[in-house]
């Protein structure tokens, strides 16, 4: 399922990256690796707040639906 269907304080692991090559090179820059696990912190209009290897990240909806977990 994409990470934007993810509630908060659900954890998962991510599986896979899509879109296009730069898109997924993006999104590996942030931490979103296969393999890693993820946790949403909380998410407000479709803009989200992930907490992915100790750290914070905000992306939106449309980014959040490359990442499935």
């Amino acid at each position: 399922m994409p990470l934007s269907m993810m509630k908060a304080g659900d954890p998962g692991t991510v599986k896979k990256i899509g879109g296009r090559a730069d898109t997924r090179r993006f999104l590996e820059n942030l931490g979103f690796v296969i393999g890693t696990i993820v946790t949403v912190v909380s998410e407000l209009d479709g803009n989200m707040i992930v907490n992915v290897k100790d750290s914070r990240v905000a992306i939106g909806r449309d980014m959040a639906n490359k990442i499935l977990v």
